[in-house]
């Protein structure tokens, strides 16, 4: 019987083009180049895209023959050996899609990728650069003059810019929901497995080594939630033609991975941002929502901590916490053409039923359950009525809404003017953003896969017992979300968000066992590293969304920042205006060509010339939708029956439908993911390893000053903060702009490095300019030539390194303790000459060690040697035989184990 479930692993990893005059052959590979398969993709159809599958699994020698044969066929002259019928056009790691403007279709191929984090041993890459090639031969191309208007426009969307994908973890779904499809039980998973085909001749048949046997493991795929899927349309077009395998969807966001260190303990701290491809587009152009519930700017955030000495899904030890941006659900508009900083807003339709906030909440309580919690941070008190506008529609959405719902799953809605507390020097922002995020985190809970520990249990804290959240024997499961929301939902947005998940990464390492009470303070190693991975998640978003960086972050809001800052904030504020006025326009056009909104055709208007794109993203506009939802029971019936619990986790028909279960061989590389990550067939070098040259705690943050606490929970005065910052910068400068780099920026008005991001009340901390660059703390720059400083700065001084000066002589009370300490260790371990006995060699060459002393059980000076069972007294003793050349026979399971290599291997 199968004991586990796993993630089915893409046998397509490694692709090749080869092409002749008829047809191109795509032959995709798995990592071990152990499996082929083939695509034959053909050139003679001028607008339509003909492609065969034979859906056959290739050894490595059948693929060489059959492109000898392919090389042969397609010579001009036969047996010609100068000139060759099959060229190799291109190497790549995967297939974007299929795109066809007004002549035929084009293959988008990934040529260049970058590993970016590890979750589990599944691999997550960026595109780094792709491919784009014209599929019809030029004999039968037919030319049309707008083609490369077209095409201009479609590669305006940077590929190499934060597209993010991964061939064995499902990126479009959260931790939660991947972990939640493995352990599915059993019996369900028999239901569904889907009949194995035999795709080659299996040697072994006889021994009982095939898929049905005892020794399977079911492989699961699920369908990813095509939301935050940005490649959908391009693939659209081959789903239902070609083998899973081949279908490698990618998101759009942001990814970054850190170390923490915990005394040598490695922790990954990794923040993912899933932007959703519904109504997507820029800043000004893309507000409120569509008749869809889509709304602009959606962000889903996750948080995942895991222990990396563990590298299991099954065995090691996860925690993640999901929490979204998005617009405010109603349907409202900016007019830019104004040309002012802050054009007026305007309510666009009336929505007295709050239609499509209901739709939008409808989705929110399918994906993540109850509560949903909203914080709204939009101003409420202004001399001219602006961003109040929304705060009032939003609040008679909510209460509409909430009548109808069961009071237990009502939906919270906070309001803050985070604006107005910036600007009072009475108030601490981030302290009253804490008090908003414990409630929060207390309400929803977070995803641990283990349950509470031991020592949770014994002694329990008071915050611990208060959370929520639903909890279950293998852990705890996140039920509901949190939605912080502003006018453009980047910088305030963002420092409430980094508050909420600095809250819920102190109730994550407090339920690994890692710290002692969920609890984190400011100016720590752990709190730094995850600051600094939530500025590069919001200067990425703000980047892909306003066209600058972020202006206020956190040390804005602590009033910590330097007084440089006000100069570079001035600079982002520009560069968002000049990318709004000017530039936001053909990006909007390059996502809506990229993302299948528009699709060109003959005898239509095209892209550039249309007045507007309202059209284009509310499709009730069009046509009359065929059914109208309730005003009242708003919600999805099936929806509001398993609340609190996300109806897409519950384990339903209508979900088991949406994953592909087949039963493998135990090692069979599709569910192998130890192969997958250590590669055993491959050279590795320690430098080009990912794990040794992500951003560390240890090395990155902690100060180098020895004798100074390792614990990345230890608060840091401000001089060591700034030494270690400073220090380390050049190191992870080309880390952090990489990071920082956005799909389809608009270059800067200057020729200055400027990116940043203002919002509407960029301009709403200047009274307190003056105090906070008095508050700065000035660092001094050590000169390079002054060798006195130098050697001053590399030797310290034996009082701060070990606390004591040694060469100052000791007190006699101290040497009468050190005297005293030294004869008890003497006395304790004193042992009889006659019956010193260290250790005795047994005949069969196993060494047997001995107590010292006679202590009878576990103390403070000696613990008992473990007992050691009677197998592995056996596999030490066939070690200690094998290296005297004594050789034990092999097992069944042996045998069975090396046959299985050497069929998946060479036949």
């Amino acid at each position: 019987m199968p004991a586990a479930a796993a993630p089915i692993i893409s046998s397509v990893q490694k692709l090749v083009l080869y092409e002749t005059r008829a047809r191109y052959f795509l032959v995709g590979s798995n990592h071990a180049e152990t499996k082929y398969r083939v695509l034959k993709i053909d050139r003679t159809e001028p607008k339509d895209l003909v492609i065969i599958d034979d859906r056959h699994v290739y050894t490595q020698q059948e693929v060489r023959e059959l492109l000898g044969r392919l090389d042969l066929g397609n010579r001009t002259k036969m047996g010609q050996k100068g000139s060759s019928g099959l060229f190799r056009a291109v190497s790549a790691f995967g297939v974007v899609g299929f795109v066809r403007f007004l002549e035929g279709y084009y293959i988008v191929l990934i040529t260049k990728r970058r590993k970016m984090a590890d979750i589990g041993g599944h691999a997550i890459y960026k595109i780094e650069d792709t491919n784009m090639i014209y599929i019809p031969n030029d004999s039968v191309r037919i030319t049309h003059p707008d083609e490369a208007r077209y095409l201009r426009i479609f590669q305006n969307v940077d590929l190499s810019s934060n597209f993010y994908f991964s061939y064995s973890y499902d990126l479009s779904h959260s931790l939660q929901y991947n972990l939640t499809v493995l352990r599915m039980p059993l019996e369900m998973l028999k239901s569904e497995t889907t009949q194995p085909r035999q795709e080659s001749f299996d040697i072994f048949e006889d021994e009982g080594l095939i898929t049905q046997g005892g020794s399977g493991v079911f492989g699961i795929s699920s369908e990813p939630y095509m939301k935050y899927v940005w490649n959908g349309e391009l693939l659209d077009i081959i789903k239902n033609t070609v083998h899973r395998d081949w279908l490698l969807y990618i998101i759009h966001g942001f990814c970054g991975q850190s170390k923490l260190l915990i005394y040598g303990r490695p922790v990954y701290v990794t923040l993912i941002a899933r932007r959703s491809s519904k109504f997507a587009g820029t800043r000004f152009l893309k507000r409120g929502a569509n008749c869809e519930g889509d709304v602009a700017n959606e962000v889903e955030t996750e948080q995942i901590l895991c222990d990396a000495s563990v590298m299991s899904f099954t065995a090691g030890s996860y925690s993640s916490y999901v929490q979204v941006r998005g617009s405010v659900p109603l349907y409202w508009s900016q007019d830019i053409s104004t040309m002012m900083p802050k054009p007026p807003i305007t309510l666009d339709q009336a929505d007295p039923f709050a239609h499509v906030a209901a739709l939008h909440f409808d989705q929110m309580l399918q994906r993540f359950g109850s509560p949903i919690i909203i914080l709204n941070l939009v101003k409420e008190r202004e001399k001219r009525k602006h961003e109040r506008i929304l705060s009032e529609e939003l609040v008679a959405a909510v209460t509409y809404l909430n009548q109808f719902l069961p009071p237990e799953h009502t939906i919270i809605y906070i309001p803050w003017d985070m604006a107005k507390y910036t600007k009072s020097k009475l108030c601490n922002v981030l302290d009253r953003l804490n008090v908003i995020a414990e409630s929060v985190v207390k309400k929803t809970g977070f995803f641990v896969n283990r349950p509470d520990s031991y020592c949770s249990i014994l002694r329990p804290d008071e915050k611990w017992n208060e959370l929520g959240g639903c909890v279950i024997a293998t852990g705890r499961l996140q039920t509901g979300v949190l939605r912080t929301n502003c006018v453009d939902c980047l910088d305030r947005t963002n420092t409430a968000q980094f508050m909420v998940g600095k809250c819920a990464l102190a109730y994550q390492l407090y339920s690994l066992g890692l710290i002692d009470k969920p609890n984190l303070q400011f100016d720590t190693d752990a709190v730094r590293l995850f600051e600094e991975l939530y500025e590069d998640h919001g200067d990425t978003l703000s980047l892909q969304y306003g066209g600058s960086q972020l202006v206020h972050r956190v040390k804005t809001y602590r009033k910590i920042a330097p007084w440089t800052q006000h100069s570079k904030d001035i600079m982002q504020t520009l560069s968002r205006y000049y990318s709004n006025a000017f530039s936001d326009a053909d990006r909007q056009d390059s996502i809506n060509l990229f993302l299948g909104v528009f699709h060109p055709s003959e005898g239509k208007p095209h892209l550039w010339e249309l007045p507007t794109d309202f059209y284009l993203h509310h499709k009730n506009t069009m046509r009359l939708l065929p059914t109208r939802r309730s005003y009242t029971y708003w919600w999805t019936p099936e929806v509001i029956k398993h609340l609190p619990l996300p109806y897409d986790e519950v384990i339903c028909a209508a979900n088991l439908k949406k994953l592909i279960v087949k039963k493998f061989h135990k090692y069979e590389e599709e569910i192998d993911i130890h192969n997958e990550f250590f590669r055993p067939y491959e050279l590795s070098s320690f430098d080009d390893t990912f794990c040794l040259a992500m951003t560390s705690s240890a090395r990155d943050f902690m100060p180098k000053t020895v004798g100074i606490d390792p614990s990345p929970f230890t608060v840091r005065k401000p001089d060591e903060t700034g030494k270690s910052v400073l220090g380390n910068k050049s190191n992870r400068e080309e880390a952090v702009l990489q990071r920082k780099t956005a799909a389809s920026a608009p270059p800067p008005p200057s020729e200055e490095a400027v990116s940043s991001s203002s919002e509407d009340d960029s301009g709403t901390d200047r009274e307190e300019e003056g105090s906070v660059s008095q508050r700065s703390t000035p660092v001094k720059m050590t000169d390079t030539g002054d060798s006195a400083k130098v050697t001053e700065n590399v030797v310290q001084p034996m009082k701060e390194v070990y606390g004591i000066n040694l060469s100052d002589g000791l007190s006699e009370e101290d040497l009468s303790i050190y005297s005293r300490f030294v004869q008890l260790g003497q006395r304790r371990h004193k042992q009889d000459k006659s019956s010193q006995q260290l250790c005795s060699r047994c005949p069969d060459g196993v060494i047997r060690l001995t107590p010292i002393s006679t202590f009878s059980q576990d103390n403070i000076y000696e613990v008992q040697p473990p007992r050691v069972d009677r197998k592995s007294t056996e596999i030490f003793q066939a070690h200690i035989q094998a290296s005297q050349g004594i050789m034990q026979p092999l097992g069944k399971e042996d045998t069975s184990m090396y046959r299985e290599y050497i069929r998946n291997r060479y036949l």
